[in-house]
């Protein structure tokens, strides 16, 4: 039964609230086609299905955003993920996924103080010299208190909402379970990936939830930015810091939102621009650890043209070799190297899932090439970032997961860059970083170091090579080798033989009715046909419906070839 693929009753109560959620925002016959409707009734629950008329006016990114608060922070978080997926969604997808919020009434302190005293080990106002009761701010994971520390620090307390962990890990059960079930009932789904999809969303969550962990990412970025004194990342507390909460510097800093009083204090703003640049390039180039959702939300700007990042919940990883497609895509991007865009590109998507690779290859080209001669100060690296993912979605060609991150972080950067200074490019800021990363590829001792790894890997194998000839010879002697060969278009030549047999065999057939005919044609006994010997005629006639057939077919093939060609 699809009660029991769904899994344990203990999730039917939520799955009952996502589908009555579902077909109040008008996607009803999604629920019914995933087979949710009929299955939830026969387990006695009852699915409300009043549909509004408000909502049904509304355009469907508009209802699934809608949809998606409703449903609570595992959803919201899914929809956040999603808000950089340009390379899946539209514009107005995107635009609506980018609205989610998990702003959500905050849990009173007397509710968080058994969980408090748990992770502290006492009360919060033993501990501390002041303990704000009202949060500065609450979300749908954790809400943050404003505190002061015995010594007089002034911190902020993130709290994990009591709770949260049982719903998310519920919710990604049922998405997971839906995912599968989604990829096989509604085909037009699967070019989405709703499975990859959910597993990305859990590991994201996993991270958030865990505040600890948080801090470790902030720590670490923090020591990779030393080199910039003018960035600042809070300081962790970790004499009170656990999995459930985690105590950071307070930042006393403007908004990244509240650009008039940016100006109004006199800080510069477009040195504000080019230092915040700087450091998310070094983040991602250099490090390979970023922040990956540097919105103003998530920047306050100080005194001294200083600026500083907050909240490290979501982060991106690059590998070495990531790092170098980066490296060539962006100098490509910026140098006006179409060819080199194209490259990478196609080496992300892997083998394009049917996809025509020559056209997607030219499209590509065609795009960069369009920017040729035009002053580095005028290119957009953001847009042109988010066009050639536009390319991508049109060719049904999603991006891997961690690519599709780091893309929504430079639009989202250049965003903010150009809302400090008009003027800001991010490819001006961009190159030199980019050509300096690259001088430093060939280095002697950078080259010695990739040589060295290579020559270890090959003794390595060297090494393993008697072992594993050792097993392919036992699985030889056991029957148990398999040889699997994969040509391509194997099937289109395998047809292309019988056809060529068939007509071959025709012809052979045709030839010797000629022949048999012929010397029928010279005895004289036997019935007559138009005066001749009616075997010899029939055969005859065989022969030359069969030439007919023969010559047509090879023609219309030929024909084939030439329209493909």
């Amino acid at each position: 039964m699809l009660i029991e693929t769904l899994g344990a009753a203990r999730d039917l109560g939520r799955l009952n609230e996502i589908a009555g959620v579902l077909i109040r925002h008008g996607f009803g016959d999604t629920v019914r086609r995933l087979g949710l409707a009929d299955a939830l009734e026969r387990a006695g629950h009852a699915l409300h299905r009043d549909h509004a008329a408000d909502l049904a006016r509304l355009e469907p990114p508009v209802q699934v955003r809608l949809a998606m608060e409703e449903l609570g922070p595992t959803f919201v978080k899914l929809g956040q993920i999603l808000a950089g997926r340009a390379d899946l969604f539209g514009p107005d997808w995107i635009a609506e996924f980018s609205r989610l919020h998990s702003q959500v009434p905050a849990v009173p302190l007397a509710d968080l103080r058994a969980q408090l005293r748990e992770d502290l080990g006492d009360e919060p106002e033993a501990l501390f010299e002041r303990f704000d009761p009202e949060p500065l701010a609450a979300a749908s994971i954790a809400q943050v208190h404003r505190a002061q520390l015995k010594d007089g620090s002034e911190v902020v307390v993130k709290i994990r909402r009591p709770g949260i962990r049982d719903v998310v890990e519920a919710d990604l059960r049922l998405l997971d379970r839906l995912a599968a079930m989604a990829e096989t009932e509604v085909p037009a789904l699967q070019p989405y990936r709703p499975r990859q999809l959910v597993r990305e969303l859990a590991r994201s969550l996993q991270r958030e939830m865990d505040l600890a962990a948080e801090c470790h990412s902030a720590e670490r970025i923090a020591a990779n930015l030393a080199v910039f004194p003018h960035v600042l990342i809070p300081k962790v507390h970790w004499a009170h810091t656990h999995e459930r909460i985690n105590v950071q510097e307070y930042i006393a800093g403007i908004p990244g939102s509240d650009l008039e009083r940016v100006s109004a204090e006199g800080l510069d703003r477009p040195l504000l621009a080019r230092r915040g640049a700087q450091a998310v390039l070094k983040m991602i180039v250099e490090d390979g650890f970023f922040h990956a959702d540097p919105h103003p939300g998530n920047v306050f700007y100080l005194s001294g043209n200083r600026l500083a990042f907050i909240d490290f919940g979501m982060v991106g990883r690059l590998t070495t070799r990531r790092r170098e497609e980066l490296l060539a895509l962006l100098l490509g991007l910026v140098q006006r190297e179409p060819q080199a865009v194209a490259d990478v590109l196609l080496d992300w998507t892997g083998d394009g899932h049917g996809a025509n690779l020559e056209t997607l290859e030219a499209e590509i080209e065609a795009f960069v090439d369009q920017y040729h001669g035009t002053p580095l100060a005028e290119l957009h690296l953001g847009q042109m970032l988010a066009d050639v993912t536009t390319i991508l979605r049109e060719h049904r060609l999603a991006l891997p997961s961690d690519l599709a991150l780091l893309i929504k972080a430079f639009i989202s950067l250049e965003g903010m860059g150009r809302g400090l200074d008009p003027g800001f490019h991010m490819a001006g800021e961009a190159l030199p970083m980019l050509r300096q990363v690259l001088r430093a590829r060939y280095k002697p001792k950078a080259l010695g170091k990739r040589a060295w790894q290579t020559l270890r890997g090959a003794l390595a194998m060297a090494e393993r090579l008697p072992q594993d000839v050792s097993r392919a010879m036992r699985n030889l002697r056991r029957g148990r080798m398999q040889l699997h060969i994969d040509l391509a278009h194997l099937k289109r030549v395998g047809d292309q033989l019988d056809r060529a047999a068939n007509r071959l065999s025709l012809a052979l057939v045709i030839a010797a009715l000629i022949i048999g005919s012929s010397i029928v044609m010279t005895v004289q006994a036997g019935p007559t046909l138009f005066g001749l010997p009616a075997f010899g005629f029939l055969g005859f006639s065989g022969a030359v419906l069969g030439g007919v057939w023969l010559i047509r077919s090879i023609w219309r093939s030929t024909h084939q070839r030439d329209d493909e060609d």
